[in-house]
């Protein structure tokens, strides 16, 4: 008995036809025009004006193509994801605002001359051909290592002992990690301020610069590492428990390899939360002009404290010198971010 074979050819229903790009176009089209027309015969003058009235109107258009081709429900979502394309154009337009100015004004004075010479025989108002950064960058490795090292382990510790180990006073540790999430930074550079230097007698340092960085870096860490331990299925401990392993080995080897990229991750915003507080700073470590390799004793500078002070000064070459810096300090950043993320991904992929 012979079977017949019939050959279907699959069907994709989003994939766009070219009646549908025909009907977008002349959507698009639609909207600009009335958009133009609305800003030619109405109050709404300007590129605000514009703006606003573009939105306005291609959310109408695009809720009425959607409802008169399919139904409510789909005219519902095209306005809403019209709204979502909205903001998120904000969010990267603002961005690239800042990222444009940063480059604009600091890219023209850079050199790599500026990571082999300091600001001790050179005046901030001289020609940014003389002088450097290396102080600056020494500085602020020192103070955000120092920061890393002791808040990393503090951090995660707390999520594990909030997610994993549940004890009595979970819920009391995570409203402290919340409520020194929201302490400012001029607060925590006072604390420091007080106790290590008022109260225990120690001078400006970049040690008294990381614990102030510290205070502010470890309900970041905390608060990450928690959610993060929170998506690692639960299947994975009970696994580790039913072979027989203990809670503390399930979770130090199961559920910490399994989160690692997240946890790296954490880190990274611990860092990026820190990394260019200025007013911590300016209460712990005095600020030098000079190159100081001992974190322990003697002013030290750093990127937010070298922008700071040109910027206090005013003059053009000053200035000048502070969009450096800010231009430095986020190629830095950048780099650093992209070689860690590259790790944890890399890593999670190897296991």
């Amino acid at each position: 008995m012979s079977q017949a074979i019939l050959d279907v050819k699959p069907e994709y229903p989003w994939k766009l036809t070219p009646k549908d790009l025909v009907t977008d176009f002349l959507g698009a089209l639609f909207t600009l025009a009335s958009t133009l027309a609305i800003v030619g015969f109405s109050p709404l003058k300007g590129k605000l004006g514009f703006a606003i009235t573009l939105i306005f109107m291609a959310v109408i258009t695009t809720t009425i193509m959607s409802w008169i081709k399919l139904d409510r429900k789909a005219a519902f979502n095209s306005a809403t994801t019209v709204l979502v394309y909205v903001t998120a154009s904000f969010v990267i337009i603002a961005l690239a605002s800042v990222l444009y100015e940063i480059i604009r004004l600091g890219a023209p004075g850079f050199s790599f001359s500026i990571f082999s010479n300091d600001m001790s025989q050179t005046a901030s108002d001289m020609p940014l051909t003389e002088g450097g950064l290396l102080h600056a960058v020494i500085g602020t490795a020192y103070i955000v290592t120092f920061a890393t090292l002791i808040s990393t382990p503090i951090g995660i510790l707390t999520a594990l002992y909030i997610v994993e180990v549940k004890g009595r006073f979970a819920g009391l540790v995570r409203f402290f990690v919340q409520a020194m999430s929201g302490v400012p930074s001029i607060v925590a550079g006072l604390f420091i301020f007080a106790l290590w230097m008022i109260q225990l007698g120690n001078a400006y340092s970049a040690v008294a610069g990381g614990f102030a960085l510290t205070v502010l870096m470890i309900p970041t860490v905390a608060r990450t590492a928690e959610e993060v331990l929170k998506l690692i299925p639960s299947d994975l401990r009970e696994a580790g428990l039913a072979l027989g392993a203990t809670q503390w080995r399930t979770v130090a080897m199961v559920v910490i390899p399994a989160a690692r990229s997240g946890l790296i991750t954490a880190v990274i915003l611990g860092i990026a939360r820190v990394v260019g507080e200025t007013a911590p700073l300016l209460l712990t470590i005095g600020g030098a002009d000079a190159i100081n390799l001992n974190p322990t004793q003697g002013n030290m500078s750093a990127f937010p404290y070298y922008v700071w002070k040109n910027l206090l000064i005013g003059s053009e070459n000053a200035i000048s010198r502070a969009w450096l810096g800010v231009f430095v300090l986020m190629i830095v950043v950048l780099v650093f971010f992209t070689l860690a993320r590259y790790l944890g991904a890399a890593r999670g992929g190897r296991k």
